[in-house]
């Protein structure tokens, strides 16, 4: 909905600048509900201030550029067909001024906007009169209103929207339908409510799945010794083997090799609970990174002190090593890809090498379940690496987790409800784009997601268009879905599933063939692995946007569609008087017209 209004002349005013209203909204809701929404929200710089985007494929496009407090919106004025651009404001992670008053040379005079979604964009304008004051005050103030001492309503767009909070997938209600439906509790394990108030631990959940042997006094003991107080506790279960994945942090063991019996005697009943002689702890860092964090008070499990455990480093490295490779994959995908030194260009961003160790720590975790021996997976604080291992485990052993409403509650209870920082990740409303806190732990995620799709093209009920409108929205700030560091900072906003939810088969996949026990493996080898096109060079109009498979998605929907009517038209002829006194009066081995139907081959 864009709707167009001539702004009071106070509001003008207090501007220093003609502007107009202009409501552009991601959802829809009535006039009279919009305009009951603060004014001042929705500042849109004026449709006659001349704007040159410089377009990397295009070259220098003259339009108009409208900015409200959702998105930036660009649209050229002389090219055909026009050239647009849709930025939400929450994809911007960092606005420069580009030259100055004195600058030489044809647009030179403008700004410089870098988006976290793999593009770049570059404006000019006249440098007369100060004339991008404006847009950069609007842009850095909505853009990053956390920076900026906004109020707690007004600190992202997804709080703006005076909707009810439908389709959202609460958290509590996730946990406690997953235990339902694998068969918990039991005699084995056991569900605690001692952090129902987040006081054991205030970025875990509330319910929790502990061994029935623990008591309450050994939770609180063990969460001293585990980083954050992330104690260990049940992830997923094995509905026949009884195998658990379980999930926690660092113990803090620290340069002197602390003991903690506490500690020792709780990971010991984790492994009775499954029988097992071993039990095995993945350890998701680089050996070296879990030595050297001793000095900061963290380690890990010695053979020593747990002797009836194995420990496996799985080599995957920090969120810092994360966030400078994707930023060697962004120099080399936009705005130019270099076909020439295309493949060393794209090894040397070590990129696909970090997914294959992802995958394959994760092919190690499910192949251990499978054979029927319990797990405990950690890095340094357990809400990255880990909880990429847990959940893509998850995928490769549970049928369910592959469906569309599957992967919605693994997505709520692998990564929101166990508390990834995605707002320090990602750095929602904040200026500050050098935080070291930011990486894309959960962009690497999505895109092991995708590898594992394409391996097995039947095995998921969703397609790619799901994933990509998932890190499109992780950006957004339209949703909430994707906005806080834990369940318990979460506040009332719409869900992204209410979006997905609201039009299934938009986001399904053709080719999907339910198989209840299957278990997937996943080929983690760099000859197996692609780069995600479709996603990280989608900006790029020279790059083809549509693959033949996806073609191919288009066409058979539309085919079923059509068979359905057919079919659909069939029964209603075949239900009429006319219809069932010529049915009666065939011989007995004719078809029925649903017969004929069900026999169509459809065309490959």
């Amino acid at each position: 909905l864009c709707l167009s209004f001539p702004v009071p002349l106070a509001l003008v005013l207090s501007c220093s600048v003609s502007f107009t209203l202009s409501l552009i909204h991601p959802l829809p809701f009535t006039l009279s509900r919009a305009l009951s929404l603060s004014l001042s929200l929705f500042l849109s710089l004026s449709p006659d201030k001349d704007i040159i985007y410089i377009c990397p494929f295009s070259g220098a496009l003259k339009g108009k550029v409208f900015i409200t407090n959702y998105r930036l919106y660009f649209k050229s004025a002389d090219a055909d067909p026009a050239v647009t651009l849709d930025v939400p404001l929450g994809a911007i992670g960092r606005v420069e001024k580009m030259g100055g008053a004195s600058s030489r040379g044809e647009n030179s005079y403008g700004l410089d906007i870098t988006c976290k979604d793999m593009r770049n964009l570059r404006f000019a304008l006249k440098q007369e009169g100060h004339s991008r004051r404006d847009i950069f005050d609007i842009l850095f103030k909505y853009a990053f209103p956390l920076s900026h001492g906004l109020v707690r309503t007004h600190l992202l767009f997804s709080h703006l929207i005076s909707l009810p909070p439908f389709n959202c997938i609460i958290t509590t209600i996730v946990q406690e339908k997953c235990l339902i439906r694998s068969g918990l509790p039991n005699d084995k394990w056991r569900v605690t409510f001692i952090n129902a108030n987040y006081e054991l631990c205030d970025t875990y959940p509330t319910i929790l799945v502990v061994p029935f042997k623990a008591t309450e006094e050994d939770l609180r003991k063990v969460c001293t010794f585990r980083s954050r107080g992330r104690i260990p506790v049940l992830s997923w279960i094995h509905r026949e083997n009884q195998a658990v994945i379980c999930r926690c942090s660092q113990p803090l063991v620290g340069m002197s090799g602390k003991r903690n019996k506490d500690d020792e005697r709780y990971l010991d009943l984790i492994r009775e609970a499954n029988g097992t002689a071993k039990l095995t702890i993945y350890d998701a860092r680089p050996s070296v990174n879990a030595v050297a964090n001793k000095a900061t008070g963290g380690g890990y499990e010695g053979d020593d002190a747990y002797q009836n455990a194995e420990l496996v480093f799985l080599d995957i490295h920090n969120i810092h090593v994360m966030r400078e490779s994707l930023k060697k994959l962004k120099d080399i995908v936009y705005p130019n890809v270099e076909e020439s030194h295309w493949l060393s260009s794209l090894e040397s961003t070590h990129w696909l090498e970090h997914i294959k160790l992802v995958i394959s720590g994760a092919i190690q975790v499910a192949d251990k379940i499978s054979g029927g021996n319990s797990v405990v997976v950690h890095c340094s604080d357990g809400w990255d690496r880990t909880a990429q291992l847990t959940s893509l485990a998850m995928l490769m052993l549970d049928s369910h987790y592959r469906t569309l409403r599957g992967f919605q509650v693994l997505l709520e209870k692998e990564w929101i409800g166990f508390g990834h920082k995605f707002a320090n990740r990602i750095g929602h409303g904040d200026k500050n784009h050098a935080d070291q806190d930011r990486s894309p732990i959960f962009v690497q995620f999505i895109d092991c997601v995708w590898q594992m799709t394409k391996q097995f093209p039947t095995a998921f009920e969703f397609n790619e268009r799901l994933l990509v409108t998932i890190l499109d929205h992780l950006f957004s700030c339209r949703f909430g879905t994707f906005l806080y560091n834990c369940e318990r900072l979460r506040s009332k906003t719409v869900s992204l599933w209410s979006l997905v939810n609201s039009d299934l088969s938009f986001y399904q996949n053709p080719f999907y063939t339910p198989e209840s026990n299957r278990v997937l493996y996943p080929v983690a080898s760099m000859r197996h692995l692609e780069l995600w096109v479709t996603y990280y060079i989608r900006w790029n109009p020279r790059i083809r946007q549509q693959s033949p498979v996806e073609q191919r998605y288009i066409e058979l929907l539309a085919l079923r569609d059509e068979y359905l009517k057919k079919l659909e038209e069939l029964q209603l002829s075949d239900s009429s008087p006319n219809s069932s006194h010529l049915s009666n009066s065939s011989t007995p081995n004719a078809a029925s017209p649903t017969q004929h139907i069900t026999h169509l081959h459809t065309p490959f």
